[in-house]
């Protein structure tokens, strides 16, 4: 008998319908990303990154590899490595989530850490320095199209084919914007009408996972072309949604859900019976630490 591999169960994740949070006439569907083993909408482009490579010839099991990451993507290279066997050097801004550290660590990675004020752009130019030096292999998930294929090959068949075509509109966080790259180019192809929404933290927000680039570091996978439009939302607009998640909807999510869904509600102002489908990245629990979740105080 030919039982499953943990590999296995990355993507197929569950669409489902949001019922206490209203969105008028139109259809509002979150992708529930937090179910992929590793927690996250990430767990699809680590291991495309990691198998792709190997396909070609560029990497093989024993290898070091490095990746700079803010969080989820860490984690997911970290199960992948772990599963495929290599050896995994992530190098993050200090200020992540303890959860997010000790997930890394869990699956066997060795963590490096650069300042908060330095940040992902201060993480990247480390990992760029460390591979010049021949410290490991890159993946560069910021300029890898094994990044966005892994969403043109799983994320957007599985939307068009559990909303029977229907979608109408495809909300995503941009980080990477990986996700939002080849989640369009599939949905696009099949119809060209669907509009893309990206978003980004208004200036000085801080969402984890979701990033507003300077030109110099603005991933080369983004392709302007494949985004309709791009929303700013802000900081506390993302945690309230976030939490309206949890006590209203059961879905228990991070800050770039949130979001999400904020983005979602405010597209819903504009339109009639539509259908909204917005990415929910990643689950809540690697959040607890940063009191976001803390009970309120009477």
């Amino acid at each position: 008998m030919q039982y499953p591999t943990i590999e296995s169960t990355v993507g197929n994740t569950p669409l489902v319908q949001l019922k206490r949070i209203s969105a008028g006439s139109n259809t509002l569907l979150a992708k529930l990303e937090g179910n992929n083993p590793a927690g996250s909408v990430k767990d699809r482009p680590a291991l495309s990154m990691l198998t792709h490579a190997e396909a070609r010839g560029e990497i093989s099991p024993g290898d070091t590899l490095i990746e700079a990451t803010s969080g989820n993507t860490g984690i997911a290279l970290a199960m992948a490595a772990a599963i495929r066997g290599y050896r995994m050097k992530l190098i993050m801004p200090a200020n992540a989530s303890s959860e997010r550290k000790q997930a890394m660590a869990a699956y066997g990675a060795e963590l490096i850490e650069v300042s908060r004020e330095e940040g992902m752009e201060g993480a990247r130019d480390l990992a760029e320095q460390m591979i010049a030096r021949g410290e490991g292999r890159p993946l560069n998930q910021f300029a890898n199209h094994d990044n966005p294929l892994a969403h043109y090959e799983t994320t957007g068949p599985e939307l068009w084919r559990q909303t029977g075509g229907e979608i109408t509109h495809f909300i995503s966080s941009m980080g990477t914007t990986g996700t939002i790259m080849g989640t369009s180019r599939y949905l696009k192809a099949q119809n060209p009408a669907v509009q893309i929404i990206g978003l980004q933290p208004e200036d000085g927000a801080s969402i984890p996972g979701i990033r507003r680039w300077p030109e110099a570091y603005r991933p080369s996978i983004f392709e302007q072309s494949r985004v309709d439009r791009v929303v700013d939302i802000g900081q506390q607009e993302a945690e309230e949604h976030m939490r309206r998640l949890a006590r209203e909807e059961g879905i228990f999510a991070g800050v770039s859900s949130g979001g999400a869904l904020a983005g979602a509600l405010r597209l819903a102002e504009t339109l009639d019976n539509a259908v909204i489908v917005f990415i929910v990245c990643d689950r809540g629990d690697r959040y607890l630490s940063t009191g976001l979740y803390a009970p309120e105080q009477s």
